[in-house]
C-alpha cells in the first residue's frame, strides 16, 4: 500500500476526517468522512460548516440486512404501496445519470434526541447506531434480535438518511456509499461511516477535486480517491 493510504487509513481508524473523491465518471464529487463510532457534535458541525452537502451515514450490507432495512428505491416501487399511494408511480426513480440504483434505505434519529437536527442530537444517532453495530455483530445476535434492539433505541423518519451498500459492495457498484464502507473495512472499524458531499461556496456545483485537494492539504487531512480503495482491498485479498 501506499504512504498515502496508510496515513488515511491511520487517521480514519483514530476518529480523523479523509477526504473522498468518487471518480470523475461517476459523481465527480469529494466526501468528507469520518468512522461513525467516533462521532461527536464537533464532528457534525465540520460537516455541516465545511461541506454543505447532505449528511449521510453510509453503512455495510451486512448491517443493513441484520437490522432490515430497505432500500428506499424497492419499497416505494412495492406495488402495494403504489397502488395506496399512486403519487409514487409518479415519483418513480428511472433516470439516474450516474447509477441505476439509489442507496438510501431509511433515515433514523435516536428515540432520546428532541428534533434529531442539531450537531448533539445527529451525533448521538451517528455514534449509537455504530455501537449498537458493533454489539450486535459480537453478539451474534438473530436478525430478529437486531431489529427489536433497533426499535428500542431509534425511530424512522430522523434526520440521519442512511445509505446501504450494495451486496457485494466495489465489485458491483463504485459509488459513495460502497468506497465510504471500504474505507471502514480497510481501518478495521464498524462498516458504518458519517460523511457529506463538499459544495462549492455558492453550493452551484459540487466543490472541484482539485479545490478539494488544495482544501484537505492545508489542513493536513488525508485526500483519497476511489481507486486508492479499490487496489487497497485488492492487495488484502
Amino acid at each position: 500500500m501506499s504512504n498515502s493510504i496508510e496515513a488515511a487509513i491511520d487517521a480514519f481508524a483514530n476518529g480523523l476526517p479523509v477526504c473522498l473523491f468518487d471518480s470523475e465518471k461517476r459523481e465527480g464529487e469529494t466526501d468528507l468522512l469520518f468512522s461513525a463510532q467516533h462521532a461527536t457534535p464537533a464532528t457534525m458541525r465540520q460537516l455541516r460548516q465545511d461541506c454543505g452537502g447532505l449528511l449521510f451515514l453510509a453503512i455495510g450490507h451486512e448491517v443493513g440486512e441484520k437490522f432490515g432495512l430497505p432500500f428506499l428505491q424497492d419499497l416505494h416501487t412495492q406495488p402495494e404501496l403504489v397502488s395506496k399511494f399512486d403519487v409514487l408511480e409518479q415519483l418513480v426513480t428511472n433516470d439516474l445519470r450516474y447509477d441505476a440504483r439509489s442507496a438510501f434505505t431509511l433515515s433514523l434519529n435516536h428515540r432520546e434526541t428532541y428534533t434529531g437536527i442539531t450537531d448533539k442530537d445527529r451525533s448521538l444517532t451517528t455514534r449509537r447506531f455504530a455501537e449498537l453495530t458493533s454489539e450486535v455483530f459480537s453478539s451474534n445476535l438473530s436478525p430478529e434480535a437486531a431489529k427489536k434492539l433497533l426499535g428500542s433505541e431509534f425511530r424512522t423518519p430522523g434526520h440521519i438518511p442512511v445509505c446501504r451498500e450494495t451486496e457485494g459492495g466495489l465489485t458491483r457498484r463504485q459509488g459513495h456509499t460502497e468506497l465510504a464502507v471500504g474505507l471502514a473495512r480497510l481501518a478495521n472499524v464498524s462498516p458504518v461511516v458519517i460523511g457529506a458531499e463538499m459544495l462549492e461556496p455558492d453550493g452551484d456545483l459540487a466543490l472541484s477535486v482539485d479545490a478539494a485537494k488544495s482544501w484537505a492539504e492545508t489542513r493536513n487531512i488525508p485526500f483519497l480517491e476511489g481507486a486508492d480503495i479499490i487496489h487497497a482491498l485488492a492487495e488484502m485479498s
